[in-house]
């Protein structure tokens, strides 16, 4: 059997984060397996459409390199891809299930479906649905005469399509994740398949479009386990083999006191979106995690993480162990907290192992100014192990750019005297008289230095340190002086020495 797996999101607005989780599922399951991972747009709720959802969708997964094997850029052999594109297709199969006596045609008015649910409401009734038992007082061809059906549809009358949901039956599936599920149809109501407009809606779509495109197995959100007994089915009602279904744990919240928002996230300062959205019916603009800084590459890495582990103390993983790794089975049941302080150490571990001219050439971008290679790439391998993010270096790293308008007053005060001064002032005429300087060589130019003058580095070394770059701490001090130069350093020490000695 050759593995064939599908995303299937809705155009409805911005991709959420947790809909790239599902897709890196299905994208490493595909792999693992050799098979095919499909893109497929479930826009069949035409009101709920927003323009520009589809290709945001599509840009997302591109930025984190898991594009579909098929779908409605690729195209394939089991298109078209968009499911408003395959409206022909689904009425036949409505009509399979009527005619076999799995579904059946309802003419209820919304006045007479809130009537009835309001008369539930009044009896106490917990879920007042349209299910089972509510049908038998409804308008539907299961109450009506064969006749009075056919008048109504010969005269053009708005119906939907509902499925006729067995009473008091036990509907058992395994999921891969979950182990044996079980339903009883007492608790489910009779979906509606066929929309008014014509349009099937998501579970009639869904089922016919898994089954047509060959879907294998089913990789998706909790949100839609309690969907799931009405797909096997729908399954069995149409005669055909149900793919492997697996449930996906819910992402939460970083206390994980609920499921993760967008208000959550807004609330606690994070993104939800992987790109920058704005949704143009509301106006609203969120940041995304690529324009936040974040590595697609180390975010992807953070994301399998979030409810499936691999058995290991490793987490360092490229996309290609990730393939190679994962496993269905090794997806926790339980929700998965949404830790932002997690998601920046991973982006921390990944810039610091990033090639220095990459992250050279998206510095000096960030910088937006004129800047050497050779000098970019030493300030770049200088600031790396003391940012999460490139955006990071540029004020990590001003006073490679400024000389220090301050000077750290605890440093001043507990580390500046008569004796580091006298040192760093003649370190200032030794190494003022040099064209270049390396790491090495300023070092061993600063020891000798100051065992002219019988002093150790730990004396001087702080003082020389705010004399540089004002501040107390920060890379490491031979690279400083190499990125610097000779001259400029000589005329920071000169000027601290005014600076400070007043």
């Amino acid at each position: 059997m050759s593995v064939r797996v599908r995303f299937a999101p809705s155009p409805t607005g911005g991709l959420h984060i947790g809909g790239i989780r599902t897709a890196l599922y299905n994208y490493l399951f595909a792999k693992k397996n050799g098979g095919t991972f499909i893109l497929r747009i479930e826009d069949t709720d035409q009101n709920r459409f927003v323009e520009g959802a589809e290709e945001y969708i599509i840009e997302a997964l591109n930025w984190f390199g898991i594009s579909p094997d098929e779908g409605p850029v690729q195209g394939g052999d089991y298109g078209p891809y968009r499911q408003s594109e395959r409206k022909s297709v689904y009425a036949q199969y409505a009509e399979q299930l009527i005619a076999d006596g799995n579904a059946y045609y309802a003419f209820d008015t919304s006045e007479e479906l809130e009537a009835m649910k309001a008369r539930l409401s009044e009896a106490r009734v917990v879920n007042p649905n349209y299910n089972a038992i509510t049908r038998s007082q409804m308008k539907n061809s299961l109450t009506l005469s064969a006749e009075e059906v056919q008048q109504r549809l010969d005269s053009g009358a708005p119906y939907v399509i509902r499925f006729k949901m067995p009473k008091h039956d036990d509907v058992r599936f395994k999921d891969a994740v979950r182990e044996w599920v079980v339903f009883n149809t007492s608790t489910l109501d009779d979906k509606v398949l066929m929309k008014s407009d014509g349009m099937p809606t998501y579970h009639l779509a869904n089922i016919v479009d898994d089954h047509l495109m060959e879907i294998t197995h089913v990789i998706r959100g909790e949100e839609w386990l309690p969907s799931a007994p009405l797909h096997v089915l729908l399954y069995e009602s149409l005669g055909w083999k149900a793919p492997v279904f697996a449930h996906l744990p819910l992402l939460l919240k970083p206390d994980g006191n609920g499921k993760l928002s967008k208000r959550a996230a807004d609330k606690m300062g994070f993104p939800i979106f992987p790109l920058n959205w704005t949704d143009p019916k509301a106006k609203e603009s969120s940041v995304g995690f690529r324009e936040s800084g974040y590595f697609a590459d180390a975010f992807l890495n953070f994301l399998a993480f979030l409810g499936w582990n691999p058995g290991t103390e490793q987490e360092i993983f490229s996309l290609e162990e990730l393939v190679a790794e994962f496993s269905l089975e090794r997806i926790n049941k339980a929700g998965a907290k949404f830790d932002i302080e997690k998601a920046k150490w991973f982006n921390q571990q990944y810039l610091k192992a990033k090639d220095v001219k990459q992250l050279a050439a998206l510095f000096t971008a960030d910088l937006k100014q004129e800047l050497s290679n050779d000098k970019a790439e030493a300030i770049v391998n200088s600031l790396k192990e003391r940012v999460t993010f490139v955006s990071e270096m540029a004020e990590a790293g001003g006073f490679f750019f400024e000389r220090p308008a301050s000077y750290d007053a605890k440093t001043v005060r507990k580390k500046w005297n008569e004796q580091s001064a006298n040192g760093i002032a003649k370190f200032a005429e030794a190494i003022g008289q040099l064209d270049r300087i390396n790491p090495e060589e300023a070092k061993a130019l600063l020891v000798t230095t100051l065992e002219s003058l019988e002093l150790g580095l730990g004396q001087v070394m702080p003082a020389l340190r705010v004399s540089l770059t004002g501040q107390a701490g920060g890379p490491d001090l031979m690279e400083i002086i190499t990125i610097l130069g000779p001259s400029e350093v000589a005329e920071r020490i000169r000027i601290a020495l005014d600076t400070i000695d007043q």
